[in-house]
């Protein structure tokens, strides 16, 4: 009889294991790992491109995006949002292309088109609508078509499906099959990257749900987890931001309480937070393509099925007054410190967030254009932001930090660059009497002989 010595040596662990995946493994699992067929990623932007990358060190990827100068960039190994580094492309097993006729050879696809807001504030899902156009006129039977980008709940089966199956002229579920796979991208974040990140997946069928898992699996070391239904994995990246969304809009909320009562919140949450049970969060601005719009699709979704979703509206418009309560903080102590004259403020930092080109969004442009409304005259200046985008965006420009030899009546510091955390010139650009005033009140320790101010 073998003893349970024997065994280990000659079955280990590892070829057990690997044997359970081969048996899970569908016909189509096993082509793509074989690379006989392809995965096309639709939209090759902060989630689309580091998806795409790294599926293509197991699988053969084609990258497709409608913007010709992105794709003549990518084909440098040069990422346009500064994500990845050139090295990141090496050794993968990837194409890129404007060409929709590249996607013909695909099998799986996916898709990770932005999905915005138009301007009063609805769910804007011509990209998306779009794009898994250009995927019905190439889906074959047997294919598999992932959505990543943010929707409501229904969106994936509501709206996508139908337009696959009418470009198409095939039987969904009999003839192909969909997924949903919420993006957990965060730009800037070094720690927390595409593997790491667990990955919620949802199939429109058992055999779809198997396949969709053992891909993403395949690349993603933190693991998937399953969804019930596409509905589920809808509703759950929803609900991610949007919990951040009224968080931060609670905090938003006690500073404009406590600012009338001259209380500096930022003292009243660090003394707050040495109870054990305390969630740190920090008033601000609430910009970007995540936490900023994701809300407004539950809103409307809720509301065609008349609902009023009070609290979360709440939220938003809580979150969205904060652009007025500092530009009268700010206003405020300019007419306090230089009367009539105070009109000459720096701006430091565009972009939604820290240490990203990103400028999607930016509440920090909102305050800009608010303040120059009112008279001032601004001078803003970023080391991450594009000019020509800014300009192009937001209809003002940028200085360069170099261009930059006067002084002002006040410094905002408006977006946490880890750069600005060393700067040493701070208060040369400070007038007598002027001030700073630090949005997020992280920089306190760079002013010195000038009035700090913060939420």
């Amino acid at each position: 009889m073998r003893t349970a010595e024997a065994l280990k040596t000659q079955f280990p662990l590892q070829d057990v294991q690997e044997l359970k995946v081969a048996y899970k493994k569908t016909p189509l699992f096993e082509q793509l790992l074989n690379k006989e067929v392809s995965i096309a990623v639709v939209g090759l932007g902060y989630v689309g491109l580091p998806l795409a990358v790294h599926m293509a060190s197991k699988f053969r990827v084609q990258g497709f995006d409608v913007n010709t100068e992105k794709v003549l960039q990518l084909l440098q190994h040069k990422d346009p949002c500064e994500e990845l580094d050139s090295s990141a492309f090496e050794n993968k097993d990837i194409s890129f292309s404007f060409e929709e006729n590249t996607l013909a050879k695909a099998k799986f696809y996916i898709v990770a088109v932005p999905t915005p807001i138009d301007s009063h504030k609805k769910p804007n899902l011509n990209p998306l609508k779009s794009a898994t156009a250009t995927v019905a006129k190439h889906l074959k039977k047997g294919d598999c078509v992932v959505f990543e980008s943010t929707v409501y709940p229904g969106c994936t089966e509501e709206v996508c499906v139908p337009i696959l199956e009418r470009i198409s002229r095939l039987k969904f579920n009999k003839d192909f099959t969909v997924g949903y796979s919420p993006e957990r991208i965060n730009p800037g974040d070094k720690a927390h990257t595409f593997t790491q990140i667990t990955k919620v997946v949802s199939g429109s069928t058992k055999d779809a749900l198997e396949l969709i898992a053992n891909v993403y699996n395949t690349v993603v070391t933190a693991g998937v987890h399953k969804a019930s239904s596409l509905k589920v994995a809808e509703a759950s990246k929803v609900v991610e931001n949007i919990q951040r969304d009224v968080n931060i809009g609670l905090m938003n909320e006690l500073a404009q309480i406590f600012n009338r009562l001259d209380v500096p919140i930022k003292d009243v949450l660090e003394s707050a937070g040495t109870k054990w049970n305390f969630q740190n969060y920090f008033p601000g601005l609430v910009g970007g393509h995540c936490i900023g719009v994701d809300p407004y699709y539950l809103i409307d979704r809720a509301r065609q099925f008349n609902f009023k979703p009070a609290l979360l509206e709440q939220v938003r418009s809580t979150n969205e007054s904060m652009i007025t309560h500092i530009v009268n903080q700010i206003t405020k102590h300019c007419r306090f410190s230089f009367g009539s004259n105070g009109k000459h403020i720096l701006v430091k930092g565009i972009t939604f967030k820290e240490d990203v080109n990103d400028i999607r969004n930016s509440k920090v442009a909102d305050i800009v254009k608010a303040l120059i409304k009112k008279g001032y005259k601004v001078t803003v200046e970023d080391p991450y932001a594009n000019a020509q985008e800014v300009q192009h965006e937001y209809g003002f420009k940028l200085t360069p930090i170099s261009k930059i030899n006067t002084k002002f009546n006040a410094v905002i510091m408006a977006v946490n660059h880890s750069v600005y955390q060393n700067l040493e010139n701070l208060n040369e650009h400070l007038k007598i009497n002027g001030f700073v005033y630090d949005i997020r009140g992280t920089f306190k320790h760079l002013v010195k002989n000038h009035k700090y101010i913060t939420l």
